[in-house]
């Protein structure tokens, strides 16, 4: 498999929604449950010819959703238009399978007391069913779950309107930080200096949209992770400031975005998404939020405490033999960057005879004298990572993800390696895909560094659970036999 350079252009795929999965099964449950409902009070109970009827309407409605463009409707969105589209939906739908029932007489097995009941029930389980999940987003954003620190590089009308429809829709989640912007001059319709008054005809956007400061300081803040993303409204002739505000925002680990007034990007981890109604690309984003970030934390917990109690004898004698052959801890925590840069200590089995965790840490060569005899077996069949599990147990790693490198050499190589700080947008791993297609152990040369980063950009960009498993399943056929390993 090939790995795609850095700079490379790579299509830009829709945004991975935690709902894209949920609405439609709670839609087709809301169908059929309100069926056997309706046949239940009835005292008919559910039959074959039940079953059939709810699976096609719920068939029919969710190809009808497309047309229609609900499925595009999440509970982010405008609840009147999303109730709206749903009865239309549904009406729709409600004629095709009249249709059908009409071609096949299969219309005349099912009562039309019950049928009526269940035409004018369905669209309410179904609306029911879409605003429970407005409130269960909406009081979690209320108590602060998920919300992230959201500033617009770029205060014109492009900028003000994006602020607008985030301060609008509470649900998106954000805490709108403020504008920031390197010209002062005045913008068409409005200036700078009465940009904090703004309001529409109606009354609406009743915001003070405030000027928090110029480029450079917005780039110092996402370093100081005080901003977790970021939204940028610059016109697209703005071509060459664009880019040199992703270059600089490469270096952070913060969310980016474009809202282009035309857009002609296509760039690394790019999706197309929307803010309030506005098109949005993000540039840099973390594929692991919502339903895709709980599925991988359950799969992570699961099999990291199914392995604990695996190797919990195999890691009993390698505690015993590391006690018995060299001086010093059986356990050694170093310091690593884990989610967003934030720093971790990460848990190894000592197979070196010091313990480096400062500014300067040299890498493990070849014939290491730090490494002790015991630590040469551990390091090359990578039993010294096992305590990990521990990590992976407390959440600061995952089973699968770009490998945790020493503070010291991100420090390092984040100033020579374009976007190496972008690997920290997911939890690191255990192992990687970098790891099972030969980038492990020693980076004498910067070449070697940057491989690693491209495979782990890679694995950002194409994250599955399944890639995930197919990864750990790779690990265990390649890990005994690597060379490089020191």
């Amino acid at each position: 498999m090939p790995v795609r350079p850095l700079d490379g252009r790579s299509p830009i795929s829709g945004e991975r929604r935690s709902l894209d999965l949920l609405q439609p099964t709670l839609d087709s449950i809301a169908i059929v449950g309100s069926l056997y409902a309706v046949k239940y009070v009835a005292r008919g109970g559910i039959d074959d010819a039940g079953i059939v009827l709810g699976l096609t309407a719920a068939i029919v409605f969710l190809i009808f959703s497309k047309v229609s463009g609900l499925s595009r409707n999440n509970a982010r969105g405008n609840a009147n238009h999303e109730v709206t589209a749903i009865f239309l939906t549904w009406l729709t739908t409600a004629m095709a399978l009249t249709m059908i029932g009409f071609a096949t007489r299969y219309g005349q097995v099912f009562a039309r007391s019950v049928m009526f009941v269940w035409i004018v029930i369905a669209p309410m389980m179904i609306a029911l069913c879409r605003m429970l999940i407005r409130i269960a987003l909406q009081s979690a954003v209320d108590r602060g779950y998920g919300v992230r620190r959201v500033a617009v590089a770029g205060m014109n009308e492009l900028g003000r309107q994006t602020a607008s429809n985030i301060l609008d829709e509470p649900g998106l989640g954000f805490s709108f930080v403020g504008f920031y912007d390197d010209r002062t001059e005045d913008r068409p319709g409005q200036s700078v200096s009465d940009a904090k008054d703004h309001f529409d005809e109606n009354g609406r956007h009743q915001h003070k949209h405030q000027l928090a400061g110029n480029l450079a300081e917005m780039v110092r803040h996402c370093r100081e992770n005080k901003i977790d993303t970021i939204m940028i409204t610059l016109p697209m002739r703005a071509e060459d400031r664009i880019r040199f505000l992703l270059d600089q925002l490469s270096d952070s680990t913060v969310s980016v975005y474009i809202v282009p007034d035309f857009f002609v990007f296509e760039l690394l981890h790019s999706r197309w998404t929307n803010m309030g109604g506005l098109p949005a690309v993000s540039v840099f984003e973390n594929p692991l939020f919502g339903v895709d970030g709980a599925v991988k934390r359950v799969t992570d917990v699961m099999l990291a405490g199914a392995g604990l109690l695996v190797a919990s004898i195999p890691m009993t004698l390698i505690a015993l033999g590391i006690k018995l052959t060299s001086r010093g801890p059986i356990f050694f925590r170093q310091k690593r960057y884990g989610l967003d840069g934030k720093e971790i200590l990460v848990w190894k089995f000592r197979s070196m005879r010091v313990c480096d965790n400062g500014p300067v840490v040299k890498q493990a060569t070849k014939d290491d004298p730090r490494v002790t005899p015991l630590g040469r077996v551990l390091r090359k069949t990578s039993l010294d990572e096992l305590p990990q599990l521990f990590n992976v147990i407390e959440g600061t790693m995952s089973l699968v993800g770009p490998r945790p490198h020493a503070s010291a050499h991100n420090e390092q190589y984040r100033g020579l390696i374009r976007g190496y700080m972008l690997r920290h947008k997911v939890k690191p791993g255990i192992t990687g895909l970098a790891q099972v297609n030969g980038c492990r152990g020693e980076t004498e040369t910067i070449d070697k560094m940057e491989e690693r980063v491209q495979w782990d950009h890679q694995y950002i960009r194409r994250w599955s659970i399944w890639l995930d498993l197919k990864i750990l399943f790779k690990t265990a056929m390649v890990v005994w036999k690597q060379d490089t390993a020191y």
